[in-house]
């Protein structure tokens, strides 16, 4: 019998907030004074408002969708934190004492490591680039073996995966030293965020990366013509086929700005879908609107995660819907489970409800099939919450094991599931085996559909802050961890004394080199 669905009752499930009118803090964009700020809904959309006593009222688009704010938001959960916090001071102020601080909720789930602001693009969008910047940041090998063990140390939860960012990461030519490096310090999951340019060009760069350990690249991709996408749409075929053949997954990353590339989100996604034997998900980015820019600008480009996903729902002709969406701590119940299976404190995305949903979508004879037309998504998550819950009062753990594997094929239909392959199989592996293999399998089989919106100083709320799972390391003992949207939104409090102070002015870089930083940008020849 094909799996009964519960109904789609989008209740507050241990919700941190009362209220639709929800009061945070946010940041002055023209002074970066944390500011008492609202999020409040207004013609079916969110808006987050704030008032600086210098520079006057200032009013953002959050969300583009209220009931889709709301469905992310009954899924809102906190998580662990850190026991170990770096910032010593008793009462720290967020977003202006990072580091991280006790009041943060959030362990690092990812961390981001810069080895280079050098790039061999200039992409106007990009806030983040050695020319602009006027000076050159590349942390040496000791430094970043200091930022790994920082990172690995972190309580209750140690930090297992790394992105190894820029800049542009392949033009560091001890690249494959620090992946090792990565390894060696106990880091299980290496991901390289690239323009995918270098190694279209070297099929031994890419053996090499993924003989260090890289276990999956992150490529720009913000379009499938020449014209959305003119930084690498000549090079992805090629750097797609150096990885296929050194056996590197991908994750198109499109960085989405309205009026530019968001009439392409669907062809990005079949793009992603026809070549999901390499390409293992599409990360769609919402652009951060960083700098001083009118309001007009902003409303020119400003696109949120409903909007985006609205737009795949239109361009796909509802093969992949707003209903196939959840926002990320959604999958906090499987961490609830292991926990209460192991009696041991796990790996759990607690990120605050609005910073990113996803979806995963399966072949279904060359149609797109996402997870949730086969499984009672919502049904699985409180199912495994009550057997968590159970064995925490006493349940016996081999007992819940036998209910678990009796009772999950009744979340999952499987005439619709996709041929060969066993949906329940994996999960009770993964679970109660822990076989991770099984994972795997299950992301072999599928595509990652995920979008994460960044904030910028416009749309900030410090209630996100809290709750990011996405961090920097620095080699600054004083700041060694900081969170995505209080580095990169924060600039001149936390990236550029960090970074400045570990670097060498470009005349001085060059004189140290012989080389000039102008001759490391990628001329195209003719395509």
């Amino acid at each position: 019998m094909p799996a009964k669905k519960s109904p789609k009752i989008h209740r507050v499930i241990r919700h941190p907030y009362n209220h639709a009118l929800v009061k945070t803090q946010s940041v002055c964009p023209e002074c970066q004074k944390v500011l008492p700020a609202e999020i409040f809904e207004r013609d079916g959309k969110v808006w987050i408002k704030k008032t600086c006593s210098t520079h006057g009222d200032f009013e953002e688009l959050y969300w583009g969708d209220y009931q889709m704010y709301e469905k992310a938001r009954s899924f809102a959960r906190d998580g662990k934190g850190v026991s170990n916090p770096n910032v010593e001071k008793e009462n720290p102020i967020c977003p202006n004492d990072c580091g991280l601080c006790k009041m943060h909720k959030s362990h690092t789930a990812l961390a981001n490591i810069v080895v280079t602001n050098r790039c061999d693009l200039a992409c106007w969008y990009c806030f983040y680039y050695a020319q602009k910047m006027g000076y050159v940041y590349e942390p040496t090998l000791e430094q970043i073996r200091f930022m790994v063990k920082n990172l690995v140390n972190e309580k209750p939860v140690p930090c297992n995966a790394v992105q190894l960012t820029g800049g542009e990461p392949t033009m560091r030519e001890d690249l494959i030293e620090i992946i090792k490096i990565c390894k060696e310090g106990g880091i299980d999951h290496v991901q390289l965020n690239t323009n995918g340019i270098r190694l279209s060009q070297s099929p031994a760069l890419a053996m090499r990366v993924r003989e260090a350990g890289v276990n999956i690249l992150y490529m720009s991709f913000d379009g499938v013509t020449e014209k959305t996408n003119p930084k690498n749409h000549w090079e992805v075929p090629k750097a797609m086929e150096n990885c296929r053949k050194a056996g590197i997954g991908i994750v198109l990353v499109p960085t989405v700005i309205k009026g530019v590339n968001d009439h392409e989100l669907g062809d990005i996604l079949r793009f992603g879908f026809k070549n999901n034997d390499v390409i293992r998900g599409v990360n769609y980015q919402p652009v951060s609107l960083v700098g001083r820019m009118p309001k007009k600008e902003r409303d020119n480009f400003r696109i949120t995660i409903p909007d985006a996903i609205k737009s795949i729902e239109e361009q796909t002709k509802g093969e992949v819907s707003r209903e196939d969406f959840y926002p990320v701590p959604s999958v906090m119940p499987i961490t609830n489970f292991v926990e209460a299976i192991t009696k041991k404190q796990k790996y759990s995305l607690s990120t605050h409800f609005s910073c990113g949903m996803a979806t995963y979508v399966f072949n279904d004879n060359g149609k797109m099939l996402p997870i949730t037309r086969f499984v009672d998504v919502e049904g699985l998550f409180r199912y495994l919450d009550t057997l968590a819950d159970d064995i925490r009062r006493g349940k016996n753990r081999y007992k819940a094991g036998l209910n678990l594997m009796f009772k999950l094929n009744s979340f999952i239909d499987k005439q619709k599931q996709p041929k060969g392959f066993s949906l329940s199989k994996v999960i009770y592996n993964a679970l109660m085996k822990h076989d991770y293999s099984a994972l795997g399998e299950f992301h072999h089989k599928s595509l990652f559909v995920g979008m994460m919106h960044f904030m910028d100083q416009y749309n900030y709320d410090v209630e996100r802050v809290k709750r990011c799972c996405i961090h920097y390391a620095t080699p600054d003992p004083k700041m060694p961890i900081i969170p995505f949207c209080a580095f990169n939104v924060m600039p001149d409090m936390y990236r550029e004394p960090t970074q400045k102070k570990f670097s060498l002015p470009i005349p001085k870089w060059e004189e140290k080199t012989g080389r000039k930083l102008r001759d490391d940008f990628y001329r195209r020849g003719k395509p």
